[in-house]
């Protein structure tokens, strides 16, 4: 069925506004995929704050061009899918390599983060990569670990102190004369 020329103006705005919004998108081939396996896909991806959207390559071309940013045109043959990343690409990435490993009929073809192209190699390695919060989490961790060696040292340089005051107030308490009865 044909699109009007007002429908493919209005589609063009519509990827530009959200290339606009985006920090990066993965571009995927979904030809084989059943109704409920895209459906499935959506909503995973939308779990991660993200949307996945069948395009039309050649108005998301122009889209591109207008927003001064470019990917292979190998990318935009053959039916085509964008995973618009709202967020981080890594959990994205991550769920289209799973999905694509349980159904072959995906294929990634490639990514844009930022200005930079990501083949599809790169996009499974970005899968593999934890997420900003984890990695946030490791930083903190290993920033940490020294200073909570050094509170431990202190501590127990404090307690073996305490444990000998301790000791030498039990020792005088033993050795004072017992209280004689009247």
């Amino acid at each position: 069925m044909a699109i009007s020329r007002e429908k493919k103006e209005q589609l063009v705005q519509q990827y530009g506004e959200q290339l606009a919004d985006i920090q990066g998108f993965i571009l995927a081939d979904y030809r084989g995929l059943r109704v409920t396996q895209m459906e499935q896909l959506r909503r995973s991806i939308r779990a991660t704050g993200s949307r996945f959207h069948v395009v039309k390559n050649r108005l998301l071309k122009f889209a591109l061009q207008d927003g001064d940013q470019a990917v292979p045109d190998e990318w935009l043959k053959g039916p085509t899918a964008v995973a618009f990343c709202t967020g981080e690409l890594a959990p994205v990435a991550k769920v289209l390599n799973d999905f694509a490993k349980d159904v072959p009929a995906l294929v990634i073809k490639g990514a844009l983060l930022g200005n930079d192209v990501l083949s599809a190699d790169k996009v499974a390695t970005l899968a593999t990569l934890p997420t900003l919060d984890v990695l946030l989490a490791q930083v903190l961790g290993t920033v940490n670990a020294p200073a909570t060696q050094a509170a431990g040292v202190v501590a127990s340089g404090i307690r073996q102190v305490l444990n000998v005051l301790q000791a030498y107030v039990d020792k005088l308490e033993g050795s004072t004369p017992a209280p004689q009865a009247a």
